[in-house]
């Protein structure tokens, strides 16, 4: 099947489930788990719950490790992915097949120790269910492993793992590159600045530091804004939306 007739087919498909009606029970999961949603404005908050739909019955969810795949965990996952691409598009999830969740931490043979999530480079995100839920419920620290991997998602949808995103406008790349390098770099050396609003991990690689810089834009937003507002800035003309004003 060519790539437009697949484009076309997954336009037509994705017509149809729009058309079927948001699960009355998938509400009280957001309102429990997702406090986020909470924040959203009518019409952002429509286009997040079609975008919801459509992630939660596309992709192929699979519990891992003892763990019963219930709606719950597909509804809650789900909305966590869409977060990031609710002024994007879905096609960035694209090339996203299936989400393996676990109940806690586990191991990979490709890993030393235990880890809370991981992306795969052939279109797998693996994640530990209560790492889900701890990012969640603590909205505001910075840390939220789901974030991070769907980040890397994001990141991966142009061909690499390499910090760099399918911006929006060719345009865009000269100041995203010189912005993201120079706060990657600082981080690295431990300044003060980067090290009060992004956690260390992301001066590992330039793939590393936009996720973990993903998980601060959403989650310390004000920080983010004051602190490195040239980071803040390029982050919000990709995703599209100021966290730190509630939209």
């Amino acid at each position: 099947m060519t790539l437009s007739l697949l484009g076309f087919v997954r336009t037509l498909r994705r017509r149809q489930l729009l058309r079927r009606p948001f699960p009355p029970g998938w509400s009280a999961y957001l309102e429990r788990h997702v406090p986020f949603v909470q924040e959203l404005a009518p019409e952002p908050l429509q286009r997040f719950l079609d975008l919801l739909k459509l992630f939660a019955w596309e992709k192929e969810f699979i519990g891992a490790g003892g763990l019963t795949l219930t709606d719950e965990i597909r509804v809650v996952v789900s909305a966590t992915a869409v977060r990031l691409v609710l002024y994007l598009d879905l096609s960035y999830y694209d090339r996203l097949r299936e989400v393996i969740v676990y109940p806690d931490a586990f191991k990979l043979p490709d890993r030393t120790g235990v880890v809370l999530g991981e992306a795969k480079n052939w279109g797998t995100v693996i994640l530990s269910w209560q790492a889900v839920l701890d990012g969640l419920r603590e909205p505001r620290d910075g840390h939220s492993t789901a974030t991070h991997e769907f980040a890397h998602v994001l990141d991966r949808e142009d061909g690499s793992f390499d910090g760099t995103p399918h911006l929006r406008r060719y345009s865009h790349y000269a100041a995203w590159a010189s912005v993201m390098g120079e706060h990657f770099l600082k981080l690295r050396e431990g300044r003060p600045l980067e090290r009060a609003v992004l956690d260390d991990y992301g001066g590992l690689n330039e793939a590393e530091f936009f996720a973990v810089a993903t998980e601060s834009f959403f989650e310390k937003s004000r920080q983010m804004k004051e602190k490195t507002p040239d980071l803040y800035e390029e982050l919000k003309r990709f995703y599209g939306w100021d966290p730190a004003l509630g939209h």
